[in-house]
C-alpha cells in the first residue's frame, strides 16, 4: 500500500497540469456556465486561482467576504444580498456572456490562502480583475479594489463602479424584485387614510372653515416668530444656561443673544397682552351689565399693566442702560 500516496500525488499533479493548460476561452466558458445557474459563483482557493490566472480575455469581479458569525463582519452580511442582486441581474441581462464578466464570491472559510496572499486583514473586499489579453486588455494586470470606507453600499452604486471599468461592453441594469409586501402595506395605508378622511370630513370641514381657528393659528405663528423662534433655529441656541451663582439663567444678556426658554416666555407674554387687548376691544363692549363691564375693564387693564411691567423688566435685564420702567416690576 506504500504506492497509494505516490499515486495520489501524481494524480493531483496531473490534474493541476491539465487545469493549467486550459485556455482563457475554455475557462470563461466553464465559469460562465456555472454563473448562469448560480450567480455569483462560490469560489475556493483553487477555483479563484484558476479563474483569475493570466492570460485571460475576460473580466472578473469577486468579493472576498467573511459571512461566518464567528468573524462578526456585519458589513459582509449587509453587502452580500446586494452583491447577489447585482450578479444575478447582470447575468440574467447578459445570458450570452457578451460583456465577458464573471462574478464570484470567496468566503474566508474557503479562501484563507487567498486572503493571506493579498495581505487582507478586513472584509469585505471587492476586486475587479481586468482582461490581460484581447481588445479590452488593461495596461496593468493588477486588480482594482473598491473602497468600502463609507459603509454598506447598494447594488446600483457598485454597478456604476463596474461600468466605469467596462467601457465598450454591455452593462445590464440592476433589477430589484417586486416587494409585494411593501406594496400591500402601502395600499392598506393609503386606503385606510382615504377612508379615515372620508369619515372624518363632515367633522373636519367646520373646523377648517372656522375663522377663529385660523385667527388663533395666525396669532400663535406671529407671536412665535416675533419672539425669535427663527433666530433660535438658525443659531441653534441653548435652551437655558447656568449663571455664575450655580443657578439657571432664563434670559441672555444683550440684544444679540437669547435662549430657547426665553423665546417661549416672551411669546407667552405677548400672547397674554394680545388676548387682553382683544378682550377689551371685542368682549368687554358686549357685556350688558354696566357693573360687570366696569369690573372687566379694570381686570383686563390690570393684566395689561402687570404683564407689560414684567416685559419691561426683562428688557432692562437684557439692556441695563434702558431708563424706563413701569410698576409693579421695577
Amino acid at each position: 500500500m506504500r504506492w497509494l500516496p505516490a499515486f495520489l500525488s501524481a494524480s493531483l499533479f496531473a490534474a493541476g497540469s491539465f487545469a493549467a493548460r486550459k485556455s482563457s476561452e475554455e475557462r470563461f466558458a466553464e465559469f460562465h456556465a456555472k454563473q448562469t445557474s448560480h450567480a455569483p459563483i462560490k469560489l475556493k482557493d483553487s477555483s479563484f486561482k484558476s479563474l483569475t490566472a493570466p492570460p485571460r480575455d475576460y473580466s472578473v469581479a469577486v468579493v472576498l467576504t467573511a459571512l461566518d458569525p464567528r468573524y462578526g463582519c456585519q458589513l459582509c452580511r449587509e453587502f452580500q444580498p446586494e452583491w447577489e442582486l447585482l450578479s444575478k441581474s447582470w447575468v440574467k441581462g447578459d445570458k450570452s456572456g457578451e460583456s465577458r464578466v464573471i462574478f464570484g464570491s470567496l468566503d474566508f472559510s474557503e479562501g484563507r490562502e487567498t486572503f493571506m496572499g493579498f495581505g487582507l486583514q478586513t472584509a469585505p473586499v471587492l476586486f475587479f480583475f481586468p482582461p490581460t489579453i484581447g481588445p479590452h486588455a488593461a495596461a496593468s494586470p493588477e486588480p482594482i479594489r473598491y473602497d468600502f470606507t463609507n459603509g454598506p453600499v447598494p447594488a446600483e452604486i457598485v454597478h456604476s463602479w463596474l461600468v466605469r471599468h467596462l467601457d465598450g461592453r454591455p452593462h445590464p441594469p440592476v433589477k430589484r424584485p417586486v416587494d409585494y409586501l411593501k406594496w400591500a402595506v402601502s395600499f392598506t395605508m393609503i386606503t385606510g387614510s382615504l377612508t379615515g378622511v372620508y369619515v372624518a370630513w363632515p367633522y373636519v370641514v367646520p373646523v377648517i372653515q372656522n375663522r377663529n381657528v385660523w385667527a388663533a393659528f395666525t396669532l400663535i405663528a406671529i407671536l412665535l416668530f416675533t419672539s425669535g423662534h427663527m433666530y433660535n433655529q438658525i443659531r441653534k441656541v441653548p435652551y437655558v444656561a447656568n449663571n455664575p451663582r450655580g443657578g439657571v439663567s432664563y434670559f441672555a444678556a444683550g440684544f444679540q443673544n437669547q435662549y430657547g426658554l426665553e423665546t417661549q416666555i416672551i411669546a407667552a407674554l405677548y400672547g397674554i397682552l394680545s388676548f387682553a387687548v382683544i378682550s377689551l376691544a371685542v368682549k368687554v363692549p358686549r357685556i350688558a351689565d354696566p357693573k360687570s363691564q366696569t369690573i372687566a375693564v379694570w381686570a383686563w387693564s390690570g393684566v395689561l399693566l402687570v404683564v407689560y411691567s414684567f416685559l419691561l423688566s426683562i428688557f432692562r435685564l437684557k439692556n441695563a442702560g434702558y431708563p424706563f420702567y413701569l410698576p409693579p416690576f421695577m
